[in-house]
């Protein structure tokens, strides 16, 4: 089955996007172009524009591609729900359509050549492709060694995620089904799709440089990214809680055992800014505590709502 000319959707979430979008569209199309020509896809393939509530031009451009080619399609959620509920809505929307997804940024730094390597590994029976960057070499000293912290952190808190892998994927109808189903608020993509299974193989490629804008990305959104990821999938933080615990009343004795000694000494003047010192840390390390348990809770309550994710406000 998997060497018929199957229906690809490339799915292409946009916040924000009016500077990249004319560009990043015409690659797009002389992609598929190129791949329906060859005929390794069916020319009922097609660029897929999730605009996730643009505050700019967005959503006029993908309305004028979709006028001026029937190739582009598109839809706009109600409002802004970021990048992840944009990206999931996008990829249930084409699984009535398509038999393989890929997922991209509107940007394209992600190498659009790689696409070819996907659907070839597709048809060599994965159900799952993950493009994955091949080095860092372009990246800051910052950028590259918090982005090694973030997959190392990821994965030793319990969460299984591909390194140096990000929303560049490919995905079969197969998985589209099983991922429609999970219904939880708090989306972390990167760590729920490889706990679906399913056979899966890996696309090396390089990442270029942004097309023209701004990355929807900056250290501060990254970092409560990784929170989110983290927490949407291990229970990691909330033991580390208890060892702290334990360490603290370890030390809290060998604390007691001090002040008694010094106590019976005579001298309890001179430990004043010891003790000002462990007030400060045990408290710090108790608001520590506490935030990740609210963090926990925030996630459960937010999950027990059910509210729905998104809403659809146009299709083309």
């Amino acid at each position: 089955m998997k060497n018929k000319k199957c229906i690809l959707y490339i799915v292409v979430p946009c916040y924000n996007e009016e500077e990249v979008l004319p560009i990043s569209s015409e690659i797009l199309k002389n992609k598929i172009n190129d791949l329906i020509d060859k005929k390794v896809i069916n020319k009922k393939s097609k660029i897929l524009f999730v605009d996730d509530g643009s505050k700019d031009n967005t959503w006029n451009l993908i309305e004028k591609f979709n006028k001026e080619n029937d190739l582009f399609s598109g839809i706009k959620l109600s409002k802004n729900k970021g990048h992840q509920i944009a990206l999931l809505a996008g990829l249930v929307y084409s699984k009535d359509f398509a038999d393989i997804t890929i997922s991209i940024d509107a940007d394209l730094q992600d190498d659009v050549d790689a696409i070819d390597k996907m659907i070839e590994e597709y048809k060599n029976g994965s159900y799952v492709v993950y493009g994955v960057r091949s080095s860092r070499k372009k990246d800051s000293f910052f950028k590259r060694n918090s982005a090694q912290a973030f997959y190392h952190v990821m994965n030793k808190m319990g969460t299984n995620v591909i390194y140096n892998h990000a929303d560049f994927r490919l995905l079969s109808k197969e998985v589209l089904e099983c991922l429609s189903e999970y219904g939880e608020t708090n989306l972390f993509l990167r760590g729920i799709v490889p706990e679906i299974g399913y056979k899966s193989s890996i696309v090396y490629y390089e990442r270029k440089e942004r097309l023209a804008g701004e990355s929807k990305y900056p250290l501060k959104k990254m970092l409560y990214f990784a929170i989110d990821g983290i927490t949407s999938f291990s229970v990691k933080p909330l033991k580390l809680i208890t060892y702290i615990g334990l360490l603290i009343a370890v030390f809290s004795f060998a604390i007691m055992v001090y002040t008694l000694c010094v106590k019976f000494a005579g001298r309890t003047v001179q430990g004043w800014t010891f003790i000002m010192i462990s007030i400060w840390l045990i408290g710090g390390i108790q608001m520590l505590c506490l935030g990740i348990i609210g963090e926990y809770i925030g996630k459960t309550y937010s999950e027990s709502k059910k509210r729905p994710r998104y809403f659809i406000e146009k299709t083309l």
